[in-house]
């Protein structure tokens, strides 16, 4: 159920790519949500500006859950999807922003959750 959309400003290998899909598909698995439910989307070379300018590799993760969850959990979360963008693609923790974004509403395969 959970939808990851990730924008980085700096170019993703198909290696790397791999390598955040397994780390995001981790981490969505200790925050309850195992992968066979989890579509992730990443997006390179993004033209993103942070703090007035776009001279250093930034990224924006959008997530999107059915329901809702504890603040404790999103922070675990947030560390977890950081960690993985600034180990993997070398872009500082802080210039990586994360959203979440909670529904009651989500369909799937013809009907909803």
């Amino acid at each position: 159920m959970p939808f990851i959309n990730t924008k980085v400003s700096v170019e993703l290998t198909p290696e790397k790519e791999g390598a955040l899909k397994q780390l995001f598909a981790k981490a969505m698995a200790e925050f309850g949500k195992p992968e066979a439910y989890v579509m992730m989307c990443f997006e390179d070379n993004a033209r993103l500006w942070f703090a007035g300018s776009n001279s250093s590799p930034a990224a924006f993760i959008d997530v999107s859950i059915l329901h809702t969850a504890p603040r404790e959990a999103y922070e675990k979360l947030t560390e977890a999807l950081c960690d993985a963008v600034s180990g993997e693609l070398g872009i500082p923790m802080s210039r990586i922003y994360v959203k979440y974004e909670e529904t009651e509403n989500w369909g799937h395969d013809g009907y909803m959750f």
